[in-house]
């Protein structure tokens, strides 16, 4: 019955805490790309190539419904791999839908016409690859009008991350912000387009003003997936054992989430 959760490196870990929080009795395998990270500087045909061989090893171990917990490789993957490659017996999800779905305040079923939502002015911080995709753009489209989006690449924040040094990340942070307010100096909300970006919400809040509400995936991610698998109990896989798979070195890695998350976590060699 397990669910695998996808990401180019660690920035997922802050999904599945809250994926494991909400479904504490569901088994996670958690697959990190650490290797190939960061996807944000790599090209959609890399990012689509490593993402099918993450994916394929997820179902491997028994995962028959991924989510991809990385917003390049929701961007610039998923919808290509629905459309052409996952079979009819497995899904592969991302990240995306819940946070439309919470700026929009209606449910991805809903395929009523777009319409205007109370928020007009709306700050998307995410990695180069995410913002010249357009992906968010495209699917806030589908739902909404008069929603003005001003995106924000924020490169060397994920490498700062990876390596740990937090005080280089968070004074990219204040950096990217400042330059996202020069295009739109009065934002009402922020979306943190990255999964690695939960670590560093408190210097993104800090940055942006008390004024600005700031959208973080993790928890809305763990309650669009809790209401998936109420509506579709059948793809819980047949998987029953939680794992921590990388690409990377298991041992520097385990070190890494280790400090991120403040519990022990042991990789193993994916």
């Amino acid at each position: 019955m397990a669910v695998g959760i996808f990401d180019s490196g660690l920035g997922g870990l802050t999904v599945l805490e809250a994926v494991r929080k909400r479904l504490p009795h569901v088994p996670f395998v958690y697959y990190g790309d650490n290797a190939h990270a960061p996807y944000g500087v790599r090209d959609a045909e890399d990012v689509y190539e490593l993402t099918k061989a993450g994916v394929e090893r997820l179902w491997a171990a028994g995962c028959d419904l991924v989510i991809l917990a990385c917003n390049t490789a929701s961007a610039a993957a998923l919808r290509r791999m629905q459309e052409s490659w996952v079979p009819a017996d497995k899904r592969v999800l991302g990240v995306f839908v819940p946070l439309i779905e919470a700026l929009t305040e209606r449910q991805w079923g809903d395929n009523s016409p777009p319409r205007e939502v109370a928020v007009k002015h709306v700050a998307l911080f995410a990695t180069p690859a995410t913002v010249s995709s357009r992906a968010f753009q495209r699917e806030l489209a589908f739902r909404a009008i008069g929603v003005d989006v001003e995106a924000q690449a924020c490169g060397g924040v994920v490498d700062a991350i990876e390596e740990g040094d937090m005080i280089l990340a968070e004074a990219l942070v204040r950096s990217h912000v400042d330059a996202l307010r020069r295009k739109m100096p009065a934002p009402e909300a922020a979306i943190l387009g990255c999964t690695h970006y939960p670590l560093l919400e408190g210097a993104f809040q800090a940055a942006l003003g008390t004024g600005v509400q700031v959208y973080s995936q993790a928890n809305l991610v763990a309650e669009s997936l809790a209401d998936y698998l109420e509506r579709h109990p059948n793809m819980l896989g047949p998987g029953q054992k939680s794992l921590f798979l990388t690409t990377g070195d298991p041992a520097r890695v385990s070190d890494r989430a280790t400090q991120f998350m403040h519990r022990p976590i042991a990789f193993e060699a994916a």
